[in-house]
């Protein structure tokens, strides 16, 4: 696991954007991504380059279930307002928050990735060291799966809709085998509130009350944080 401390999490945004960049020029095509405030400043780098994404292919992490494409709320709409919109791909899949059978979305999102292997995927990590949205108490060997979202992932959350009572409380979510399969990982975190989790994450041990710690077992993972994130680590 590489840890690289960054100033601030526009600092990191150009040092993940470097690690995206490299890794296409190294034949990478399949990009998995995350949503969230993190990533944010890694997508304006990648929108402000002269990258061309049009061979790429990318998978999102995660849903809320109940929103559709077209809700400002929803992570199909985030994408699209934040990368895709200015930065065309060839393919891009998000689980399907609309989805009548769940757990046959589920099967249809494992055959997706099956399809089209992960060789960067992009993560934040949450408050309770949740990745996507494995929530602690997840299995190490879960694929893409439906979620019922802790209070704590909840209150993280909430403050992008009108009232907690207007936030799903379940989303679906590539599982943390699915995770674990990608060729490269790139974690991103920012901020005091991150701390303990990456402290969790780096020096702890590994396991499910803290799935970012899986991460451990993995050959190729990134890790920038700011100095506020990196404020507990020996």
């Amino acid at each position: 696991m590489k840890v690289i401390r960054v100033k601030d999490a526009a600092e990191g945004g150009k040092k993940a954007f470097e690690i995206i960049r490299d890794g296409i020029q190294a034949d990478a095509k399949v990009l998995g991504l995350a949503t969230g405030s993190t990533p944010v400043t890694m997508y304006n780098e990648m929108v402000a380059s002269d990258l061309d994404f049009s061979n790429m292919t990318s998978i999102n992490l995660d849903e809320y279930v109940g929103l559709g494409p077209d809700d400002d709320q929803s992570y199909h709409y985030f994408m699209f307002d934040h990368l895709f919109n200015k930065k065309p791909f060839k393919e891009v899949f998000v689980p399907n928050g609309l989805a009548t059978d769940l757990e046959a979305e589920c099967q249809r999102y494992d055959g997706v990735i099956a399809e089209h292997p992960i060789d960067i995927q992009v993560l934040g990590i949450g408050h309770n060291g949740h990745i996507g949205f494995n929530e602690p108490g997840t299995s190490f060997e879960e694929t893409t799966h439906v979620v019922k979202l802790t209070q704590s992932t909840i209150d993280a959350n909430k403050v992008y809709f009108a009232s907690e009572d207007d936030m799903p409380k379940e989303a679906l979510s590539m599982g943390i085998a699915s995770i674990m399969k990608s060729k490269k990982i790139l974690l991103m975190a920012f901020g005091e509130g991150k701390a303990d989790a990456i402290k969790g994450m780096i020096e702890g041990p590994v396991t499910t009350h803290l799935p970012a710690s899986v991460l451990q077992n993995h050959d190729d993972v990134v890790v920038i944080i700011d100095e506020a994130a990196a404020s507990k680590l020996s």
